[in-house]
């Protein structure tokens, strides 16, 4: 005889966690204060493009994005590429509904500027702007 598992009947309830995380600040290169909303969202979405996937064991797997295979291929294929990347690296957060809407501007002969948007589920809409070296 099996024994009955009675968690299996019972509904489970997906509690939403708060967006609530220190706040870096880039250009003094320190941690001050608290974000929380969409401050947090923007700077997740920061240091998942600034954190090459695969690379640093502090993070899974799963987090980061892919670029450094990149570096030396041609532009053009490259900017067929990194939209694929970039939606997948971002696409792990559970904020985030979408990620579409690709522009590239090249900044010189080294440089890519990616202008993208995000979906979010709760917020607003964001407007994106990534510098990517290849």
């Amino acid at each position: 005889m099996l024994p009955i598992n009675n968690f299996i009947n019972n509904e489970v309830e997906i509690i939403k966690e708060p967006n609530f995380t220190y706040k870096l600040n880039i250009e003094k290169e320190n941690i001050r204060k608290n974000i929380d909303n969409i401050e947090a969202i923007k700077q997740a979405i920061y240091k998942i493009l600034m954190t090459e996937r695969y690379v640093y064991t502090a993070y899974n797997w799963n987090y980061g994005i892919e670029l450094n295979d990149l570096i030396g291929k041609d532009k053009s294929f490259v900017k067929a590429e990194l939209p694929r990347r970039i939606k997948e690296a971002l696409m792990l957060d559970d904020r985030i509904k979408d990620v579409e809407n690709f522009s590239f501007e090249d900044i010189d002969k080294t440089t890519l500027c990616v202008t993208f948007s995000v979906q979010l589920y709760d917020f607003e809409d964001l407007e994106i702007k990534f510098n990517v070296k290849v």
